[in-house]
């Protein structure tokens, strides 16, 4: 049996990150702590070294979820789903520059929630395999 994923949740309204906290926990994952600013999200990251981040693109403070999670992914290679009730296309293109692993436009369902989580993590998972055969190769020549 495998560990369940830790998932970050970086969410300024409270009741929609104790929902998505509930959501993820019936879902059979585990959360690594909850986040309303994008200086949180980067303590809690270092501190906790979940396995994915959900991560809201609007924040309260002056660093949005964007800039937040370019600098977790800087320091550490934690993959990023971004959630929004705001898609347009400024916003979108700012996201889609840290390549992200998900994006979630919110109301979702938890069907929506699961199979997001599940693709993200499954495809960070692949591309670490792959990155790590390419390091084994390289070191051969």
């Amino acid at each position: 049996m495998t560990t369940p994923a830790k998932i970050l949740i970086v969410e300024d309204e409270a009741v929609i990150a104790a929902v998505l906290k509930s959501n993820l926990l019936q879902l059979g994952f585990l959360v690594a702590g909850c986040a309303a600013t994008g200086q949180d999200a980067i303590d809690i990251a270092q501190t906790m070294h979940p396995d994915l981040v959900l991560m809201d693109i609007r924040l309260e403070g002056e660093m949005d979820g964007i800039e937040a999670a370019r600098r977790i992914v800087a320091a550490q290679d934690i993959p990023i789903v971004y959630l929004t009730a705001f898609a347009d296309d400024e916003t979108l293109t700012r996201a889609k520059e840290s390549n992200p692993f998900g994006f979630l436009a919110k109301p979702f369902k938890d069907d929506d929630l699961k199979a997001t989580v599940e693709i993200a993590l499954l495809k960070h998972r692949t591309e670490s395999v792959i990155r790590s055969s390419e390091h084994r190769y390289r070191a051969l020549f």
